[in-house]
């Protein structure tokens, strides 16, 4: 009582607990309440964001029904310079002129045959040639055939003078250019044939040779898979000619003898059409017992 009485008139005495409580254990639960919050939101938006995608990749992938299938898209074909032309029509040469660079060019694409080698001359009556043009070069000194050379399996000549190939086995024709190649081997051990000329197109670039004169240029060529001979109706460089080869599309391109080098294509109509000079085939000059031609013949 005495204690009351010690309060003044204008004071107050608040009965209860003594002493405040502890803020850190207050903020503790704070920030353990906002973490909580704050994991239940992610959890929230991670599941919507889940059952979103599932959603979009039902949308983009719906089950065919039971009489529409699922249609893929076709390949796209490539764009080929010859014809299509029915499997079981007789082999021939399919020849078209055109004009590129100003440069009057000929295409000859051969359909329905094969290409191989041969050595010597070619028998003009053998009625399933359809296109002879001379493959290999042949030495002025000795009359070898310059660079590696395979004729049915059998290697006829070695070395690496040119970087051109050109390769038939089991019936594929392969154009490229490279240092060093298998298809030499592997024409060797399959029976194919094989032959080395100056490189002019390599993955649609031009190859610079360092012969500079002009002459009537001839070359085989692979366009997207389209093997096929082309031929200057001028006389052109090397790289003129490289460049029209290039520019008609041509990925890999290797030369084939030029100049006045005798050969012949058959059209569809068994027309023959010759090109270059017949004195080796009239006996007006004699011919270079290693003298080498790529020859298509008829598969059928």
């Amino acid at each position: 009582m005495e204690e009351l009485k010690e309060i003044r008139d204008d004071q107050i005495r608040i009965v209860g607990e003594g002493g405040s409580k502890n803020p850190l254990l207050r903020n503790a639960w704070i920030i353990i309440l906002c973490v909580l919050g704050i994991v239940i939101i992610g959890a929230i938006l991670l599941l919507c964001k889940k059952q979103k995608e599932v959603e979009e990749v039902e949308l983009k992938q719906p089950e065919p029904a039971l009489f529409e299938p699922v249609r893929f898209p076709q390949p796209v074909k490539p764009q080929w310079i010859g014809k299509e032309v029915d499997s079981l029509t007789a082999g021939f040469v399919e020849i078209r002129d055109t004009l590129i660079n100003d440069i009057p060019i000929k295409i000859y694409i051969p359909h329905n045959a094969e290409m191989s080698l041969h050595i010597g001359r070619v028998d003009k009556t053998d009625t399933s040639v359809v296109y002879v043009a001379q493959a290999a070069d042949v030495r002025a000194d000795n009359g070898g055939i310059v660079g590696a050379f395979v004729l049915n399996g059998e290697p006829k000549s070695w070395g690496l003078s040119k970087k051109g190939f050109c390769a038939s086995i089991a019936g594929k024709v392969i154009v490229g250019v490279a240092d060093n190649t298998s298809l030499f081997e592997e024409a060797t051990m399959s029976g194919g044939y094989f032959f080395r000329q100056y490189p002019l197109v390599k993955d649609g670039r031009v190859i610079d040779n360092e012969p500079k004169g002009k002459s009537v240029r001839r070359a085989i060529c692979d366009r997207q898979g389209e093997i096929f001979m082309v031929e200057t109706g001028s006389i052109e460089s090397f790289h003129d000619f490289a460049q029209v080869l290039a520019d008609l599309g041509v990925n890999q391109a290797v030369y084939l003898v030029g100049s006045s080098a005798y050969g012949w294509a058959v059209d569809e109509t068994g027309t023959t059409h010759e090109f270059g000079d017949s004195d080796y085939y009239t006996e007006r000059h004699k011919m270079p017992k290693n003298i080498n031609y790529i020859v298509w013949r008829r598969k059928r």
